[in-house]
This record gives structure tokens, C-alpha cells and sequence, in this order.
């Protein structure tokens, strides 16, 4: 009995992760053994790929969320804050250009010869 349970389970796994075209296959397999009418068949393979999709969205939110901390725990700016970063030295590099080309640039002024002492 255990072994039919964890048979189902790991069936059920794989069943979250197969794409529209295996699940097809494995709902007319299932329909094959369990002898289901056509009708059966088809809901049967309509909640195979309902309960799929929500598995992958499920997991994909989780790994995301698993990701995004690990980064925050590492230290590591997230691409929002390198692209404020980005605009900021944007901004600064701007700001410097225009007050270069506002100011003059300084005089050379030579000193004077000094007079000559005879």
C-alpha cells in the first residue's frame, strides 16, 4: 500500500511538470486503464493541465522569491537600483560638463620681471 502511495505521488510530480502534448498522452493513457469514457477523458486532461500550470506558477513565484533573497543576503544591488545608480552618475557627468563649459578658463597671468639691480 505505502509503495502504491508514493507510486501516485511521484506520478503526480511528474504530472506538474510535463508539457500540454505528454500530458495529453498520459490523460488517454490513464483514461486507457481506468476504461473512462471519452468525455472523462478529456476533463481528466483539462485538470492534469490546470493543476500543471498552477504547479509552475506555484513554482516559479517560490524560486523567485528564494532568488531575490539570497541576493538581498549577498549584497547584491538589484538591476532597479544599479539602473537609479546608472541615471544618477547620468546626471552628475551632466551637471559637470555644464559647469565646465560656463566657466572661463582662468588666466595665465605672468609675473612681472623683476628690475635689474646694477
Amino acid at each position: 500500500m505505502f509503495e502504491e502511495l508514493k507510486k501516485s505521488i511521484d506520478k503526480g510530480l511528474d504530472y506538474a511538470f510535463m508539457n500540454a502534448e505528454k500530458l495529453a498522452q498520459a490523460a488517454k493513457d490513464l483514461a486507457k486503464e481506468n476504461k473512462l469514457t471519452k468525455e472523462e477523458a478529456k476533463k481528466l486532461y483539462e485538470h492534469l493541465l490546470k493543476k500543471s500550470e498552477e504547479a509552475k506558477k506555484t513554482v516559479e513565484t517560490d524560486l523567485n522569491l528564494l532568488v531575490q533573497n539570497t541576493l538581498k543576503k549577498m549584497n547584491i544591488p538589484s538591476k532597479e537600483e544599479v539602473k537609479k545608480l546608472e541615471e544618477r552618475i547620468k546626471k552628475l557627468e551632466a551637471e559637470k560638463k555644464t559647469s565646465v563649459k560656463a566657466k572661463p578658463a582662468p588666466k595665465v597671468v605672468k609675473p612681472a620681471k623683476a628690475p635689474k639691480v646694477k
